[in-house]
Formats: structure tokens, C-alpha cells, sequence
């Protein structure tokens, strides 16, 4: 058990510089995130240790190799933490140093009692004695997690129906990826830049007429409007059913605006809202150009037009999901593409086929629309849509 011996957040940090010098995309989050779970729960063996830091440092299953290489290479004493003490600990040497040796069991420990001692606690179904989990729970539990792990990187365009229900639970993250601005109400707060006269005075008659305390407000944060466009034409057709789970989820939870477009832009916000399997259904109704043609430019342009320049879009987080494949004119859906940028707060375009190797934005609407949009990510699959959230919040 890990007692004593080196700072416990330097360690962390340590390890994730030598993760990220062999590749492995490891954040300071990710670092405190495994200072937090080795003090609340001191592994006993070094299987234990690496399926803490797998969990807490590995986002992706890509990474994996790379992480075990040097887990492998730290705590089977290959690499000495010791020997580059006080030397630059970005070295991209590591994976050169770090010898295939025997990798740790990939199975969960099992802690089994031993033969005539009494399991401390009760005994939980499915499990054995000494606490550990059965076969069978074992097995369901293992499956469990390679199934959310499938699910986590698997491309939205080959979801089933089943994994398209579960996207809605994404939804819920939508209010708090929301950024604040400041309203006009005004709410008192000790660091206020303004003095509540009226409310001081008041206090005042406590002491004598004296203004012993001051009282301050500050304007009441508020979060940002946000509005949502889908491709719907043919060629955004796979992930266009997988993004209107999370426009449905949006809309449910009255957190944002949805429109869907392909030869022309229709608003779905009252559609989408009831039962999900009712407001999937009358949104195919509603909308009589699915899996047509795309004209980006006028869809943008009708946006601006109708609602942009209302009041919609303005100090608006506008998420556009689009492959960026356009029939129209580009310079139509560039300047429009321009005058969204100057009303809304920032332009959010998703594109899922940038996650393809070798992608480049040459499309003629993505690379009349790239120079106006604040960010550009993939939002592929639900590992991505974490990036999505992110750029949300930022």
C-alpha cells in the first residue's frame, strides 16, 4: 500500500509528462483526477495502481499501448523517476527506453477470504464470500463496460435505434456547457461594483444611523441562448439521426432553439417537444426536403433573415452541424457566414467527416464558411462530443 515516499500530486504530474512524451494526450484535470482517486482509495497491488491511472489518465483506446508501455516502463522499475530528477522531463525518449516487459492483468483484482475467515460486512448478490464478484456478475459487469466503452468511440452514422435512444441522456449536459453573461438584474454580492444605497441605509438604523457595513450588487449572471441548425439532406443523412436525439433532448429541456435545413430551413423547436417517439415523428412530417439537396447559403441567410437579426442570434452560442457540402453559390454562404458571426456571441460548426484521416476543408461551403466560425470540431462519436461541450463553455 502506498503510505509514504514521494509527494502524491508530483507523482501524478510526473507520470503524465512522461505519458505525454509518448503520445498518450494527458491534461493537469486528468493528473488531479488520479491524485484524488490513489488518496481516496490506496491501491494494495500494482494491478490495483494501473487500473486507477487507466481509468483516470487513458480517454481513448488508441492510447492504450502507449500507457501501458510506460506504466510498464515507471513501476517495474525499468525507468527510475530518480535518474531525471531536475532534467527536462519533456524528453521524447521514453518510448525508446521503455523494454516490452510483462503487462499488468487487465482482469479487476479479486480479493477472495481466506480458507475459515468471515468476510468483514455483509454479502452482496452475486458475489462470493469474501466480497468479490461471482462469475456471472463478473461477466455482466465486464460486458457492461466494454459495451459503454464500444458505444463511447463508435461513429454516430452506425448507431442502432437502441444506442440512438441513449444519446438523449447527452442532452442534460447541454444548460451547463451554456456560458454566462451578465444580465441586468442585479442581485447583492460582496464584490458588487455598485453600492445598494437603499438597503446600507437600512442597515444603518441598526447601528445608530451609522454605516457600519456597506452593501454592494452585482448583475445577475444569466446563461447564453442557444440554438442549434441540422443538415438533414442526403449526404448528412447517418448522423443527422443520431444529432436529432440531442436536439430533442435540447428542446425537451428548454435550453435551446432547433432548425433543420436542406433545400430550406424549417424551425422544429414545437415539433420536437412531447414524447420523444411522437416529436421524432411529426418532425419527418414537418419536414418535406429530408434527405434532399443542400443550399447552406440560403439556409444561413434565411436564419438571418427570419430570426437572426430578431434577436435570436444575438450574444447567441449558434451550433451549426453540417458536412459543409453545399449546391449553392459559396460566396452567398460566406457573407452570410460573416454577418452571423458579427450578431452572434460565437459560431460552433460540427462536422463529422473532419474526423476522417486525411480530411482538408475543401468543400466550397466549408471553405467559405471556415474563416467565420469561432471553432471547428468533429463531434463524430461521444468521445468527441465531450470536445463539443467544451467549446460550448469556453
Amino acid at each position: 500500500m502506498i503510505t509514504s515516499g514521494p509527494d502524491l500530486a508530483e507523482v501524478a504530474s510526473r507520470l503524465s509528462v512522461l505519458l505525454r512524451a509518448a503520445g498518450v494526450p494527458v491534461t493537469p484535470e486528468r493528473a488531479s483526477r488520479l491524485a484524488a482517486a490513489v488518496s481516496l482509495h490506496p491501491p494494495a497491488t500494482r494491478s490495483e495502481l494501473y487500473w486507477l491511472a487507466r481509468v483516470t489518465l487513458v480517454g481513448s483506446a488508441e492510447h492504450l499501448d502507449a500507457f501501458e508501455r510506460v506504466f510498464a516502463a515507471v513501476f517495474t522499475g525499468l525507468v527510475d523517476e530518480a535518474d531525471w530528477r531536475g532534467q527536462d522531463p519533456h524528453r521524447p525518449t521514453l518510448a525508446r527506453r521503455a523494454a516490452p516487459g510483462p503487462r499488468p492483468d487487465r482482469r479487476p483484482p479479486r480479493t477472495a477470504t481466506p480458507p475459515g475467515a468471515r468476510s468483514e460486512g455483509p454479502v452482496l448478490p452475486g458475489t462470493d464470500e469474501g466480497g468479490a464478484p461471482g462469475p456471472e456478475t463478473a461477466g455482466n459487469v465486464l460486458a457492461a463496460s466494454s459495451r459503454d466503452e464500444r458505444l463511447r468511440h463508435k461513429d454516430f452514422s452506425s448507431l442502432d435505434e437502441e444506442e440512438l435512444a441513449a444519446l438523449r441522456v447527452l442532452a442534460a449536459r447541454l444548460p451547463a456547457a451554456r456560458p454566462l453573461r451578465r444580465g441586468r438584474r442585479r442581485h447583492r454580492h460582496h464584490r458588487g461594483d455598485e453600492v445598494d444605497l437603499r438597503a446600507t441605509l437600512r442597515r444603518a438604523r441598526r447601528t445608530g444611523g451609522q454605516p457600519v457595513r456597506t452593501l454592494r450588487t452585482a448583475r445577475r449572471p444569466r446563461p447564453r441562448r442557444l440554438v442549434l441548425l441540422c443538415d438533414v439532406s442526403g449526404s448528412m443523412e447517418p448522423y443527422a439521426r443520431a444529432y436529432l436525439q440531442l436536439l430533442l433532448g435540447g428542446v425537451a429541456g428548454g435550453v435551446a432553439e432547433a432548425f433543420v435545413f436542406s433545400t430550406r430551413l424549417t424551425r422544429v423547436t414545437r415539433t420536437l417537444r412531447g414524447r420523444p417517439d411522437a416529436a421524432l415523428e411529426r418532425a419527418g412530417r414537418t419536414v418535406p426536403d429530408w434527405s434532399g439537396g443542400t443550399r447552406l447559403g440560403e439556409a444561413v441567410q434565411a436564419f438571418n433573415d427570419d430570426h437572426g437579426r430578431r434577436g435570436m442570434a444575438r450574444g447567441a452560442v449558434v451550433v451549426i452541424i453540417s458536412d459543409g457540402w453545399d449546391r449553392g453559390d459559396p460566396s452567398l454562404l460566406g457573407r452570410e457566414m460573416e454577418r452571423l458571426g458579427r450578431l452572434a456571441h460565437r459560431v460552433v460548426w460540427v462536422n463529422p467527416r473532419k474526423a476522417r484521416p486525411g480530411y482538408a476543408p475543401l468543400a466550397g461551403g466549408m471553405a467559405a464558411a471556415l474563416p467565420h466560425v469561432d471553432a471547428f470540431v468533429a463531434g463524430h462519436n461521444l468521445a468527441a462530443f465531450d470536445e463539443v461541450l467544451s467549446v460550448l463553455a469556453d
